[in-house]
């Protein structure tokens, strides 16, 4: 019979393992360029799993198979930057459609998880506001929605202790 010790089971985690989002930091590469996109609001990419349902024998249900994936994003920022606007005019006149990078870091100096660097690879535009304007706001912010083609890593959380 295992038993288990109650120090394992009344571990929880620290408030100030809570990760503040203020303390990120998010760059757009785009054509070889790098900008600090500090007029960013939010951001929020996720990967939607393709799945195929599969027969197995000897059981009423089916499984289910990964066999995809698709990466999507939305972002918020402060309406006083032209790049996303740069980037739909040359598709509009050109027909360039051109690709990025985004890089988000989530950094908290008070949290012992550490720093987590995802990058977005390959990020293309839905469409864009070309303009904008609001007499009764306090300040014009706009939102983004892109697809990636693939994403990068190279920085991960530590595991909080007690996991």
């Amino acid at each position: 019979m295992t038993t288990i010790s109650n120090s394992s089971i009344n571990n929880t985690m620290n408030a100030w393992d809570a990760i503040s989002s203020a303390m990120a930091e998010c760059y757009v590469t785009v054509e070889g360029k790098r900008y600090k996109f500090m007029q960013a609001i939010n951001l929020e990419a996720k990967v939607e799993k393709t799945k195929m349902q599969v027969p197995v024998l000897g059981r009423m249900g089916r499984g289910n198979k990964g066999v995809g994936w698709a990466g999507s994003g939305k972002a918020t920022f402060h309406y006083n930057t032209s790049l996303f606007r740069e980037l739909l005019y040359r598709f509009k006149e050109k027909g360039e459609d051109l690709y990025f990078d985004i890089q988000v870091s989530n950094d908290d100096p008070v949290s012992t998880v550490g720093r987590q660097t995802v990058i977005l690879k390959d990020c293309n535009l839905d469409g864009g506001v070309l303009a904008k304007f609001s007499a009764e706001d306090e300040y014009l912010e706009e939102d983004i929605r892109f697809t990636f083609e693939d994403f990068e890593i190279p920085e991960k959380f530590n595991l909080l202790s007690g996991m």
